[in-house]
């Protein structure tokens, strides 16, 4: 154990990670965290552990690449920010979790289905499902749940087709992935995992019986067939695209569509020129930052960055709001800004771990974006901001329901 399992949380070591009170603004505690001395702060975590906290968006980039620091979130020193990653450690772990060269060779299994070519030839069928789940909340009328009706169902069909998974159980991974992602004790996060561990064991033996379409029907009949990746890992490798395919897009959605709502000056631009939505995307891919918390790391070697040592053994936290908010990378970085280029973000990480998914994210969130506001050009919450229900900043940022009319 290092000394990094210390100590209750002090002045110099605010407690992390903190919630949100406004959908698309850091919480208090980080812009004091950003607009501090230095690269790196300590934290206290959850257990009492402290680690580094990464908030500048420079160093930031230069230690997600940095082979020194490990993604093996099974090492009993990993910086877990909640007891749900106490409660998962116990299982081989997916590809995200490796490091190279492992990560690499396991990697390249999946990376065809998400170059940008084959994800541009999806758009279509992208556009059908989009359009299809608008016409439905339409035929229903107002109030509606723009959460349960729409931005859960689009990504959650999407990844279904990609991976080959039968959409007619949605409801089952669906709630299971919820129950996994917002999971604040170990028990709960271990029987949500083990209801889609069962669920994905179950498919990969239909699909070893008869093979089907897909990527995991692909990894079934190829890599499991062979050898060259074991049962275990397909079910976890196939859980963590399943659940982060429509997870995080399905986040997105919502606190893009809140966040345009709540700057009208900026939706008005973009209605008036649509050619600005990709820009768009990117500009709220770093204001919200949804996936907060899944920059972690911990120091196989002592790195010395910026006059800071992190010794070996220790956590790092690399967390993307703060990053994707640094002035000295984004000029007024908390201004919601539609013209602006940032491209350079790192809502999808950085360096060999970045994102597999983020091309498919990108034209998900194109396609919603402006089909929505296109169909449905009186689109209004149906409650004041301030009565949203936040998650906590422990999960995926966003919300679970989200009341909006026309």
């Amino acid at each position: 154990m290092t000394e990094t399992v210390a100590t209750l949380q002090t002045e110099d070591a605010p407690a992390f990670p903190n919630d949100r009170t406004c959908p698309y603004q850091l919480p208090e505690g980080y812009t004091k965290l950003r607009d501090g001395q230095g690269s790196l702060r300590r934290v206290t975590l959850y257990d009492g552990r402290q680690a580094w906290l990464v908030t500048k968006h420079e160093a930031a980039r230069k230690l997600l690449a940095d082979p020194r620091l490990s993604s093996d979130r099974t090492h009993s020193d990993f910086p877990a920010t909640s007891p749900r990653f106490q409660g998962l450690r116990d299982r081989r772990p997916a590809f995200i979790s490796m490091d190279p060269p492992e990560h690499g060779s396991r990697r390249r299994m999946l990376i065809s289905e998400f170059t940008v070519k084959h994800i541009k030839g999806m758009r279509a069928d992208i556009e059908r499902i989009v359009h299809g789940f608008i016409g439905e909340m339409l035929a229903a009328g107002p109030p509606a749940d723009l959460v349960s009706q729409f931005a859960l169902p689009v990504p959650s069909m999407v990844i279904c087709r990609l991976l080959g998974v039968p959409y007619e159980d949605h409801d089952l991974f669906q709630d299971a992935s919820r129950r996994l992602v917002q999971a604040t004790d170990e028990a709960g996060a271990i029987t949500a995992r083990d209801d889609l561990d069962h669920y994905l064991d179950g498919l990969i033996t239909k699909l070893q019986a008869e093979p089907g379409p897909g990527l995991l029907g692909s990894l079934v009949a190829e890599q499991l067939a062979n050898g060259e990746i074991d049962r275990q890992e397909l079910v976890s490798t196939a859980m963590l695209l399943l659940v982060a395919g429509h997870e995080t897009t399905a986040s997105m959605t919502s606190l893009s569509v809140i966040t345009l709502l709540e700057h009208p000056d900026q939706h008005a631009i973009l209605r008036a020129d649509p050619s600005l939505v990709p820009g768009a995307v990117e500009e709220l891919l770093r204001y919200l930052a949804i996936a907060d918390i899944a920059g972690g790391r911990i120091a196989k070697a002592d790195i010395q960055i910026e006059g800071q040592l992190i010794r070996a053994g220790e956590g790092v936290i690399v967390t993307n709001s703060i990053a994707n908010r640094d002035g000295s990378a984004f000029e007024d970085p908390d201004t919601f800004d539609v013209h602006r280029s940032a491209r350079h973000h790192i809502a999808f990480g950085y360096g060999v771990h970045q994102c597999l998914g983020q091309n498919l994210a990108r034209l998900e969130l194109e396609v919603t974006i402006a089909a929505l506001f296109d169909r449905i050009p009186t689109l209004r919450l149906a409650v004041p901001v301030e009565q949203l229900t936040l998650r906590p900043g422990t999960t995926i940022q966003g919300v679970n329901e989200l009341p909006v009319t026309w």
